[in-house]
């Protein structure tokens, strides 16, 4: 293990050695001693941990000192060694960020031991705090937050990887269940504020007349139910991101408000007058139409242009249809994953399906589905039978495409082919059942299953081994009989 380098500033000599023979009894410690502050500064290039500072030094007030060091890479920690006990100049040093104040008696020993020790518990913290955001960072990775390969995520990613090294605000839009609030995360772990905090707001789900206090905080007393002073979302994200999801659906006193962080970087706690500056990058998002909220006089129009510096489009998921598979693969291998399960994946028949469904809840209900399917489904393919019914039957007259049917019979087979799934989802994917029902041999019906590619799994309904005598019907494997 690394030693921890520690300076110890004092112009008592043997008071200084003292200090350094008790310390390095522990090999966790590499101590060098300084009689002036001056030597002290010189050598600050050594990148020592911490500093023990004597209060009062010949050459420089250890409060002045302290100011220099912590000038020079707050990352020192400052621990003030003094003779006095007085508490307003302790309390006074430790507002202006010394890690300890000790008073020289009889335990200052074991008090420099005990506070060196707490030291290298929050650092300890420190790295393991900064360790999990790495980790985050890469949960939000690009390519893990935007799965597809469709020309509007493309766009999407271009852009966003562009506004990840900016500082500019973003203002992103896009329907319900699209992504947005990963989207923003993705931009803030791959920016310079990384290592800051990122905090989400929904405003949407704040009464409005607590919105001002939850984004700006307030002051004790500052209205009724104001027991105790609270700090604000704003203050909260100094130095890091703020995402203000669903905007549009702040008041006007609200908005200017907002508007003075993005022009000033100031804010107000409620019932205070004191300004608060504070450096955040804003990140907003409204499924609104702004403009619209803007000519009705519901936004205000600086605010728009303030928060529209860089626009970002997220794409509904029936605009990228060609990415649910993707999508789908791996939502698949997330949730196997988490719940320790064998791969599962869906078969063809069923993705089909999914792929005519128009997911008015984008992204969010596609996961929300895959999740449900692979941990209420024991087996490994997930076939149509699994889906629920509102997929299918929300496809029971559906023709394809028009424009992608290059012949009739390609417009006719695939018309077919829907047609059968939906019958055979609305007889339980009973063969026999459907067979009767849309008038045509059983054996007839298989042979369309063979030629779709349509399988259904053993325990769906008739469909495996059939018997030869049902309805007196012929077998599927039987000659003669080869339907009309």
């Amino acid at each position: 293990m690394n030693q921890m380098k520690v300076f110890i500033v004092e112009d008592d000599l043997w008071y200084a050695d003292l200090l350094k023979y008790y310390l390095t009894l522990n090999e966790d410690y590499e101590v060098e001693i300084f009689e002036t502050g001056r030597e002290c500064l010189k050598n600050l290039y050594k990148k020592p941990a911490v500093i023990t500072v004597d209060y009062s030094l010949p050459d420089i007030k250890g409060q002045e000192l302290m100011r220099k060091i912590i000038d020079y890479n707050p990352e020192i920690s400052v621990i003030i060694i003094s003779g006095q006990k007085d508490v307003k100049i302790a309390v006074e040093l430790l507002k202006e960020g010394a890690f300890d104040y000790i008073v020289k008696d009889e335990d200052t020993n074991d008090r420099l031991w005990n506070s060196l020790r707490l030291f290298q518990n929050n650092l300890r913290l420190r790295e393991e705090n900064a360790r999990l955001k790495e980790e985050v960072g890469k949960k939000y990775d690009f390519t893990k937050v935007l799965i597809g390969s469709s020309p509007g995520i493309r766009e999407l990613f271009s852009l966003m990887e562009k506004a990840a090294n900016s500082q500019i605000t973003i203002s992103l839009t896009g329907e319900t269940g699209t992504g947005k609030e990963l989207v923003a995360k993705a931009i803030h772990y791959h920016s310079g504020r990384r290592k800051y905090p990122f905090i989400a707001v929904n405003l949407g789900a704040i009464p409005k007349d607590l919105v001002e206090s939850e984004l700006f905080g307030h002051e004790k007393g500052a209205f009724t139910g104001a027991t105790e002073r609270q700090t604000g979302k704003f203050e909260l994200a100094d130095g890091g991101t703020i995402f203000l999801d669903e905007i549009g659906d702040m008041s006007l006193r609200t908005q200017s408000k907002v508007l003075r962080v993005l022009e000033e970087g100031e804010i107000q706690r409620v019932g205070s007058n004191k300004i608060i500056k504070i450096d955040v990058r804003v990140i907003a998002a409204t499924n609104k139409d702004l403009k619209k909220e803007m000519k009705e006089g519901h936004f205000r129009e600086d605010l728009y242009f303030r928060l529209n510096v860089v626009p970002l489009y997220v794409p509904p998921l029936r605009d990228r249809k060609e990415d649910l598979p993707l999508l789908v693969d791996y939502f698949c291998r997330v949730f196997s994953e988490e719940n320790n399960f064998k791969l599962k994946k869906f078969s063809p028949e069923a993705l089909e399906v999914m792929m005519k469904y128009p997911w008015k809840g984008n992204v969010r209900e596609l996961k929300n589905l895959v999740e449900r399917l692979i941990i209420m489904n024991d087996r490994e393919v997930i076939t149509i039978d699994a889906l629920p019914d509102y997929l299918v039957e929300g496809q029971a007259f559906y023709l394809p495409d028009m424009k992608k049917a290059a012949t009739l019979r390609e417009f006719r087979d695939e018309a077919e082919k829907n047609f059968i799934l939906y019958k055979l989802k609305a007889n339980g994917w009973n063969v026999s059942k459907t067979a009767r029902e849309i008038d045509t041999p059983r054996s007839n019906l298989y042979k369309k299953l063979e030629q779709y590619g349509i399988k259904i799994m053993a325990g769906a309904g008739e469909a495996v081994a059939p018997s030869d005598e049902e309805e007196g019907e012929e077998s599927p494997n039987s000659t003669g009989q080869d339907g009309r």
